[in-house]
Parts: structure tokens; C-alpha cells; sequence
């Protein structure tokens, strides 16, 4: 199956300490997928519609950009894709993220982090921008997930 990356963006560090701990627990690759324009407090307030965050996920074509890109995506097999959960979905960052690459042939497992949504429809959404890819169904973890959580949930979606 090749090399495992762990890719992720994490716009208030939760969903990086998970990453970490994930990319540790496996023996991957770490990628943070991290925004030219980084997020500031008020492009994160959901409450405000005219918010940097809001319109980016109410318009679902947003392509927020991405600082740098990783070396050589063709030597990963599989790619774990780690987000918190915005308005039910991945942030639209991720789908950035998605079209930048050829994900034939990999296996792609989403991630998140969330108080309580779970993923939505991202699998379908990623595939639908990674048709090549096999994406699968994915999990929500609380910030306190622990390696060993992780490294349970990679062995049981790696198997």
C-alpha cells in the first residue's frame, strides 16, 4: 500500500494535536495544509455570516489557498485527511486541498474533530473530487483521542 501521509488543517490547533498523535501512533508522514491567509478569530465566527469562514462555506466553489504543497504525493498509498467540522462538512480548504492532487490508486481516510457533528457527507464529497481515489468512511475523534485510540481505528481501516 506504500508510504501513509497524514495531511490535516486545523484552524485552532485541536485538530493538529490529533494529527500528531495519529502520524506518531502510525509511523506517517505529517502535512499540515495550512492557508496562505491563516484564519483570524473573526474569520472564524460562525455567528456572523459576512464572516471569512461563513461565505467561503456558504459558496461552495471557494478555493481557499494553500501555502505550500506536498514534495511528492506519488509515494503515499494512503492518505489520512484531518478537519474540524464546519457547517456538517470539511472546510472547503480541504477541498482546495483534494483538487491539487492525483489521488488515483490511494486509499483516502477522512478524520475530524467536532463537539458533536459527525462527518457528513464528506466521504462522498472527497471522492467526488478525488475520483480516482478510494475514500472511505471516516471518524469524528474528541481532542483527547489517544494514540492508542488512533492507532486502533488506522489498524482496523487499514486492515
Amino acid at each position: 500500500m506504500g508510504k501513509s501521509l497524514v495531511a490535516y488543517f486545523s484552524a485552532s490547533g485541536v485538530t493538529e494535536k490529533v494529527a500528531k498523535n495519529l502520524a506518531h501512533a502510525i509511523g506517517a508522514d505529517l502535512f499540515e495544509i495550512k492557508p496562505e491567509q491563516i484564519y483570524t478569530k473573526a474569520d472564524l465566527n460562525w455567528m456572523d455570516k459576512k464572516s471569512r469562514s461563513s461565505v467561503e462555506m456558504k459558496d461552495r466553489s471557494s478555493r481557499p489557498a494553500i501555502a505550500s504543497k506536498v514534495e511528492d504525493m506519488g509515494q503515499y498509498g494512503v492518505v489520512f485527511i484531518g478537519f474540524p467540522v464546519w457547517w456538517y462538512r470539511e472546510p472547503s480548504i480541504i477541498d482546495t486541498f483534494m483538487e491539487a492532487y492525483d489521488f488515483s490508486g490511494k486509499k483516502v481516510i477522512p478524520f475530524c474533530t467536532s463537539g458533536g457533528s459527525g462527518l457528513g457527507d464528506t466521504a462522498k464529497n472527497l471522492q467526488e473530487l478525488a475520483p480516482g481515489a478510494n475514500v472511505i468512511d471516516g471518524k469524528r475523534f474528541s481532542p483527547r483521542a489517544s494514540e492508542n485510540e488512533l492507532k486502533d481505528w488506522a489498524d482496523q481501516v487499514l486492515a
